[in-house]
């Protein structure tokens, strides 16, 4: 595994652990925030095995769901975690008053742990196979 796939699965989780401490204090509007973007890097390093990435955040999503989504190397299930958590947290961001609940936070920084880790196990296993050819 190169130094960005590293890299960006390291700022992911590090996303991931500041979603936790944000949910654990009530601050749920980021909460959602830092784990969508959790999700979000470990996209992007799935991108960097690519040797591929994109100025927006469209490019990334549209990129993952027509490479790993809809080829069935990662479950649907992704994708709608994928957009939900970019939807809710636009919201968060950019909606006036828009409240986020506890079991928005919680629903979305498990949700993220799950993808977090669903992308971590793919990458080992696409570095562990390239060793052993």
């Amino acid at each position: 595994m190169d130094n960005l796939i590293k890299y960006r699965l390291s700022t992911a989780n590090e996303k991931l652990e500041s979603a936790k401490l944000l949910l654990d204090s009530e601050k749920y509007r980021d909460s959602i925030g830092r784990s969508y973007y959790a999700i979000f890097t470990a996209v992007r390093a799935v991108l960097a095995a690519d040797k591929i990435d994109f100025s927006k955040h469209s490019g990334v999503i549209a990129y993952f769901q027509k490479e790993y989504i809809k080829t069935g190397i990662f479950d649907v299930k992704y994708s709608k975690y994928l957009q939900t958590a970019f939807q809710i947290r636009n919201s968060c961001d950019y909606d006036d008053f828009f409240i986020a609940s506890k079991q928005d936070a919680e629903e979305q920084y498990c949700r993220a742990v799950e993808f977090y880790d669903a992308i971590q196990n793919y990458l080992r296993n696409k570095f562990a196979d390239r060793k052993d050819s």
